[in-house]
């Protein structure tokens, strides 16, 4: 059935728990169209999340408080830590998994995680950039700078400390 069709029949269904079920293991956006209580669905939206993320967007505030439906959506596409609640925006686990497939969840990682030297060493590894959100004290670790300067070069120079960008190993590693 072409998408459309499909999301006219979703907008029709809204109540609709069976046709959502089943849908969602091909179309997972479609949970967009639920009702209030099908998103609420907790192995509706794991269904949709394994496939694609970014069906969190249409989660219930309750779901995306859930520690299972964020592991498996940000294990998927890591950006949808956006949509996690504050408490698990502060889950080691769960920003973990995410840096470990897309560092840019750190920007969306608590203060206290952004301190937190594996979150911030993965996240680094996957996208070198992302160190600027890192704490300051992070920022000013030698390994984690060679790892962002080895995979970035000058582009990370500027969001190391002031001591570790005039430091002499990390500068022959940008050449």
């Amino acid at each position: 059935m072409p998408i459309a069709k499909e999301v006219l029949e979703a907008q029709a269904r809204t109540n609709d728990l069976e046709f959502f079920k089943e849908r969602v293991k091909t179309m997972p956006l479609l949970i967009e169209w639920a009702n209030d209580e099908i998103r609420n669905n907790k192995e509706v939206l794991l269904t949709a999340v394994k496939i694609d993320g970014g069906a969190l967007e249409f989660a219930s505030d309750n779901l995306k408080n859930d520690k299972d439906v964020l592991l498996e959506a940000v294990s998927q596409a890591a950006w949808t830590g956006c949509y996690a609640s504050e408490r698990l925006r502060d889950d080691k686990d769960v920003i973990l998994t995410g840096a470990k497939t897309d560092g840019q969840i750190l920007y969306y990682a608590s203060e206290r995680l952004r301190d937190d030297e594996d979150i911030v060493k993965t996240a680094v590894e996957n996208k070198p950039i992302i160190l600027k959100y890192a704490s300051y004290r992070l920022r000013g670790n030698k390994e984690i700078a060679k790892i962002a300067v080895s995979k970035a070069g000058k582009a990370v120079l500027s969001y190391l400390t002031p001591e570790l960008q005039k430091d002499e190993e990390i500068l022959d590693l940008i050449g």
